[in-house]
């Protein structure tokens, strides 16, 4: 096996086909979380995941998965949910709170991969226009959501919270809603699950994930696409 990558600041990240030889895609560990680094990972398919005081660890998994935004599958319980109509819908509104809560750790984990030097990479991220989030409120409180990296027609799912049955669920049909106004949008998912499964994600392997990523990350997309309807009914 070849030995694992360990990458300098500024240094190039190594081709993804060597991610094969480590387990679950491992590619590199080391590097910085710049923005400059961090928008050449995503170029390319890569993302960092880790926890301190781990270094910093560099992704490429092979299967991806991957959401289509108009093979998204809409249940009639989801259905159900959109036409009640009690969720507002906002874009880049609570970035801040919305990884906060991302961070939070879930009930089965003991700790959390969205440490505070992720949560200042990708504010800074935000700041730049680069990262991105939906927020779902309800009675004017912040229900769920979700953020992410959004590169031309690309947008990396980075992670996505519910404190109300539903809410991270209709934070991607707010998502879908949006990216479905570009041809051949792409949402990368990372890895598979059965919760983003049931909602349409399909695994594709690397090499059609990176063909995916060179026909989308260079478009040139309308900022005013982003844009939602004030409430979830909007989005049927």
């Amino acid at each position: 096996m070849t030995l694992l990558s360990y990458l300098e600041p500024g240094e190039d990240f190594p081709p993804t086909e060597l991610a094969l030889e480590h387990p679950n895609g491992l590619l590199a560990a080391g590097g910085v979380l710049d923005s400059t680094t961090l928008v050449a990972a995503y170029r390319r398919g890569i993302f960092p995941w880790y926890e301190a005081p781990q270094p910093v660890l560099w992704w490429s998994p092979d299967p991806r998965s991957v959401l289509l935004p108009e093979e998204l599958h809409l249940s009639r319980s989801l259905r159900r949910t959109l036409r009640r109509d009690r969720f507002q819908l906002s874009l880049d509104r609570a970035f801040d709170a919305v990884i906060e809560a991302c961070a939070q750790p879930r009930p089965s984990q003991d700790g959390t991969w969205i440490g505070s030097a992720m949560s200042d990479a990708y504010r800074q991220l935000h700041r730049e226009g680069v990262a991105r989030s939906i927020e779902v409120w309800l009675d004017g409180e912040l229900a769920g959501g979700l953020y992410g990296i959004s590169l031309g027609g690309a947008f990396f799912g980075e992670s996505m919270f519910a404190r109300t049955p539903d809410a991270s669920k209709v934070a991607l049909v707010a998502l879908c809603h949006v990216l479905r106004q570009v041809p051949h949008s792409v949402i990368d998912c990372q890895i598979e699950s059965d919760h983003l499964n049931s909602l349409g994600a399909r695994s594709v392997s690397r090499l059609d994930f990176e063909e995916r990523l060179q026909q989308t990350v260079d478009m040139v997309v309308r900022d005013d696409i982003w844009h939602l309807p004030e409430r979830c009914g909007g989005l049927l």
